[in-house]
This record gives C-alpha cells, structure tokens and sequence, in this order.
C-alpha cells in the first residue's frame, strides 16, 4: 500500500471518501511530516489545529452522510502572504512582524470551505521579491535535492513561493498555495521536480492578499501533478466583489474536462525564447516537449513574440513601481514594527521602522519603483515600458492567429547553490526570463517536471495558453506529464 504521504490531492480525496482512511489520518500523518522537516525552514508558523479541526469536520460530514467538498480531507500549505484570521502573517518580512489579521484572504476561505485544512504558513522571498528564497528575514527554504555530484551544497527552491515548492516535493503537504508575479509558481515548480499553475489575471480574487505588484500578482496551486492543480483552483478560483480586478465568470470544472489528446490543437513555439548561452540540456528537454505534443497529437508552428527581448526590463519598472506604492502603507503606525528611537517624531519613526524592517531586495526594490516613478523619470521610464507591455501582450494575441498554445522552457537553468547569485541582481533576475512575457499579458501558464539534468536535478516545460482558456493549458500538461513520466524525488532529506 502507498503510504499516505505519498498521495495527492485526488488520491486523498478518493481515499477519504471511499474510507480507505479517514480524513484525520491524513492529517495526523502530514503534521508528522512537518514536525520532522524543520531543517528545510519551510513553515513560518505551523497550525496542526487547524488541519485537525478540518480533518474532523470531514469525518463527520462524511458520517453524516454529507455531500464532501473539492478539498475535503486535504491538508495544504499556505504561502504567508494569503492572510490567515487569527494565525500570524508576515510576508517573511521584520517590517509585519507580529501582525495577525482579523480577516480570511478569499483564496485561502474558498480552500477551506472546500474542505482543505492548513499545516501552516510558508516561508517565502520577503514580500514575493525574489527568486532564490533568499530574500526571507526568517531565513533561507532550502530545496530538499542535491546534486548527485558527491557534494552536499544546500540548492535554491527557487521564489518566491520556495516554501510552497519544497513542502510539496519533499512530500510534507500533498499540495500548497503559490503566488505568481512574474514567475513565482513556475519556475520554483520547475527547480524541485513539482506542477505550478499561473491562471489568467482575475481568475483567483487578491483581496487579503498581501500585494506586491497589484496588476501582476495571480494566487494559483502548486502540486504533485496536472489533475491536482487543476482540482485545486477550481476551489480556489471565483468571482469576488471585494476585488475590483476579480472575474465575474463561472468557474469551469476543469478536472472533469481534462483530456491529453490534443488533436486539432496547434502549439508555437517562439523562436525569441531561444536565447543566447541557454544549457543544451534544456535545449534538448524543449527539443523532447515539442516531440511529446506532436505524439499526443498537436501540430507544432514556429511564431515570433518580437517584443520578448523588452519583457525584463519592462517588468522591473512596473513591478518595483507598484510595489513602491503599495509598501508606502507599512510606516509602523498601525499594525507590525514600530521603530522608535528616543526623542523621535513621526518622520523619523517612518524611516527607522522601514530600515529595520524592510530587507535589502525590498528596499531596492523600492528605491528603483520610486525612481522611476518621480518627477522627469515617469514618462522615461514607466510610461515607456507600460507601452511595451502592450506590444507584449499584442505579440500574444498575433501568435493566437497561429496558434492555441505555446511551449517553452520554463526556467533557463537547474537550481542554483544558495549563495551563488544573491550577489548578482542582474543574474538573479533572468531567472524570470521565460515567465516574465505571460506574466504581462495577464495568460494562464504552467511548470510540469520534465526530466533531469546532468546532475539530477528537475527540469520544467511552460505550456502558455489564451486568456481564460485554463482547460487547453491543462490538457497540454496532461499531455506532457503522461509522457514524460517523471517520477524522480528528492533523496533522504530527514
């Protein structure tokens, strides 16, 4: 028999309905899980109340005879930047230390009306900055791989939902939240051999949220495989007043249309998206993609998305610019650090709190989006590239006449070692370089585990589809995880 931890989403709700086992097993056995993964510094704050609480609830309504939700029996983890009622949120950053919201984010209240319970809240790149997980005040998540080259160099999860990524590839939770701005469910996804899924802008409501980039950020569900991401955001997905940017559409049953045959379906392959020194491992994983959805019986077309070269650098003009707006609000006057030094007035209780709560990657973040946002700066600089994120999303929609889905890489490299480049912005930053163009556009994309490096570790295709068009992403996944076949795990890691 396959130990519980083993199982996803599907196979815990069937066991639990079918009462293979009970609901309170499952959790029982994943806060076991946690208990003994410290060393991975995944979880902020651990919650096995709440699992236990939902467990019980699920057990009962299934005694009862009850209809049992999308999640019933699954407990999850949530990234710490879903607000939690009565359970610390803090971003992983100093700056919301303390901090425990009266209130319920409306992702993580749709998870747990499904039924889901929660082990608790994950560790992550403070304020969703970053692609390492370094950028943590509580600390570095680190990847439970290694490279099989002798050596016991601790690797990257990737970020910012690295917490979130590691939970679910070292089998401490069957499933977890992610937030994706330019590329934070994918490509961690891809590092640790795991499925990422970045739905259409609008599709998963941002209200209790803790907002980096507000025209950018998409919640979405990061686990073992295709038909659990998309079990997952259906409970997670939906209409919400309390968001302006929220879609007022029903929520399709995308698991129940899940179908790998892709016949009459047509996949671009953007010729931009080869770019210069790209590993030829990857080359050859992309080379093996295009292969899988031919066989799974997709026509494979060459398109061009001509503006891609333009897609970074427009992305961290907008992302820090929003974020130096929505950060303005943490000034230690009415919630987390408050910073007051002796003989202090309110200025310098502002700048004191920020210098001692916000980290070094948010504050040059910050600095960088009120640079461009100032005076003689904004038409130069922010103006400028919210007219390319038009031609962005314009070369999508001209690929669109092609095609109905395209394939790329998903990250341009393996994990990295902590450490190798957090001393390098510029090439911390090109890790966002595939994902960053789907980002802008607003389009549904996701991360399947693909194959290996030389080295053992995971490699990640994107499948991008149209807007509001989840179910072809989903299918073209389906299409790829069925012939990859990648069963690869992380070694021994407790």
């Amino acid at each position: 028999m396959t130990e519980i931890y083993e199982l996803g989403i599907a196979a815990i709700r069937s066991g639990v309905a079918d009462g293979e086992f009970t609901a309170t097993e499952v959790a029982e056995t994943f806060i076991s899980r946690v208990s003994a993964a410290k060393e991975l510094n995944a979880f902020l704050v651990e919650t096995p109340e709440h699992a236990l609480a939902a467990a019980e609830a699920t057990d009962k309504a299934k005694a009862a005879g009850e209809t049992l939700g999308k999640m019933a029996g699954v407990p999850i983890g949530m990234k710490d930047l879903f607000c939690t009622e009565g359970v610390t949120t803090t971003a992983a950053s100093l700056i919301l230390d303390g901090f425990v919201p009266q209130y319920e984010s409306t992702v993580s209240a749709n998870l747990f009306a499904a039924g889901a319970g929660m082990l608790g809240k994950l560790n992550m790149d403070q304020f969703a900055m970053g692609s390492s997980n370094e950028t943590s005040a509580f600390g570095n998540v680190i990847s439970p791989w290694r490279r099989n080259d002798g050596g016991n160099t601790d690797l990257a999860p990737g970020g910012s939902s690295g917490g979130s990524a590691v939970v679910v590839s070292a089998r401490i939770a069957p499933a977890a939240t992610g937030t994706d701005t330019g590329g934070s469910i994918r490509q961690p996804a891809a590092f640790v051999g795991i499925t990422g899924f970045k739905p259409t802008y609008g599709r998963c409501s941002r209200w209790g949220t803790i907002a980096f980039a507000s025209s950018l950020d998409q919640a979405g569900p990061m686990a073992h495989d295709t038909r659990d991401c998309a079990i997952m955001l259906g409970a997670m997905a939906g209409f919400d007043p309390k968001d302006s940017t929220s879609l007022e559409l029903p929520v399709p049953d995308w698991e129940a249309a899940l179908n790998s045959d892709l016949q009459g379906k047509k996949v671009g392959i953007p010729k931009e998206y080869r770019v210069d020194n790209m590993p030829a491992e990857i080359d050859a994983l992309w080379q093996q993609g295009i292969q899988w959805l031919k066989d799974a019986g997709a026509t494979i077309v060459d398109v061009s998305l001509p503006h891609t070269r333009y897609a970074l650098p427009a992305y961290y003009i907008i992302a820090p610019a929003e974020a130096s707006s929505n950060l303005a609000r943490y000034d230690g006057v009415r919630y987390g650090l408050r910073d007051l030094p002796d003989g202090a007035g309110l200025q310098d209780m502002y700048a004191a709190t920020r210098e001692a709560g916000f980290g070094p990657e948010v504050k040059r973040r910050i600095m960088i989006g009120t640079y461009v946002l100032s005076a003689g700066y904004y038409d130069a600089y922010y103006t400028q590239a919210q007219k390319v994120r038009t031609l962005i999303a314009q070369d999508f929609d001209n690929a669109w006449s092609q095609c109905d889905l395209l394939l790329t890489p998903t990250a341009p490299s393996a994990a990295f070692g902590l450490g190798e480049k957090s001393d390098d912005p510029l090439a911390m930053y090109l890790n966002d370089v595939f994902t960053v163009p789907s980002s802008l556009a607003g389009l549904p994309a996701m991360s399947v585990p693909a194959g290996l490096d030389g080295q053992g570790l995971p490699l990640g295709l994107q499948i991008i589809g149209k807007a509001l068009d989840e179910q072809s992403v989903f299918n073209a996944g389906l299409a790829l995880e069925e012939r990859a076949g990648f069963v690869a795990k992380p070694g021994q890691w407790w």
